[in-house]
């Protein structure tokens, strides 16, 4: 399978510009291309589609990349059919789902990873790239006719992953007791992507990269740390 992905928890870590902290990455994954699609659907905060795109214009356009907004084009799934690549950005994982299906953009977003097209996703769009949504943060502030994402991996992913904080008072329910709630019903793997982190995937092989580790969860199992640099492709058939 010709996967070209690049998956990163967040757009923007502190004291960094958007996607800054992940400039060599994406350059890596855009190499030989001068244009990619970008997908605003997820809209955070409220904003306007044409305002998200301008934030991701400008920030690719330092890098000689051109950027178009899917929601400029009269036909979404012919756009995605001729892109060079895709970004999808971040905001509410329910809110994009919901409108990757509306616009009927899930299988030909598959067909084109699946021969190779760079996709690169933040945070939702990480989140889409995964088996299900059954892992986002998210509040479910849409309905959504099913929390089958794009499959471009066989696993999940839980961008912002956090760990508990030493001396916390917090009674609320950690990430790691949340995920294990959600391998009660589901058996597929689980990336935590702490902020800053991200997986390149390359056709069979997955690395992990960053300046943080990241908790590989399996079910039934005791969770799993890799370092940056580490070669984590079992997740390809691990589930």
């Amino acid at each position: 399978m010709s996967r070209n992905l690049l998956l990163i928890s967040t757009s923007t870590t502190h004291g960094t510009g958007y996607l800054e902290h992940a400039e060599a990455e994406v350059n890596a994954l855009l190499a030989g291309k001068s244009s990619l699609l970008f997908i605003p659907y997820a809209r955070p905060g409220g904003i306007s589609h044409q305002e998200y795109t301008a934030t991701a214009r400008e920030a690719f356009g330092k890098w000689g990349i051109s950027v178009s907004g899917v929601h400029e084009h009269d036909n979404a799934a012919k756009a995605v059919n001729e892109a060079e690549a895709v970004f999808i950005g971040g905001g509410n994982t329910f809110v994009l789902l919901r409108n990757l299906y509306l616009h009927k953009l899930v299988e030909p977003l598959q067909q084109r990873v699946l021969k190779g097209m760079p996709y690169m996703g933040t945070s939702a769009g990480t989140n889409v790239a995964g088996k299900t949504i059954g892992t986002t943060n998210d509040m479910p502030i849409v309905h959504v006719k099913t929390f089958d994402a794009l499959q471009l991996v066989p696993f999940n992913i839980n961008p912002h992953y956090q760990d508990p904080v030493a001396g916390s008072t917090h009674m609320g329910e950690t990430r790691e007791t949340r995920i294990a709630e959600f391998h009660h019903h589901n058996r597929q793997p689980v990336v935590g992507l702490r902020e800053g982190s991200m997986l390149r995937v390359q056709g069979d092989r997955i690395e992990l990269k960053g300046p943080l580790s990241a908790r590989v969860f399996l079910q039934s199992q005791k969770p799993m740390e890799f370092e940056p640099g580490d070669d984590i492709s079992f997740l390809l058939d691990a589930y």
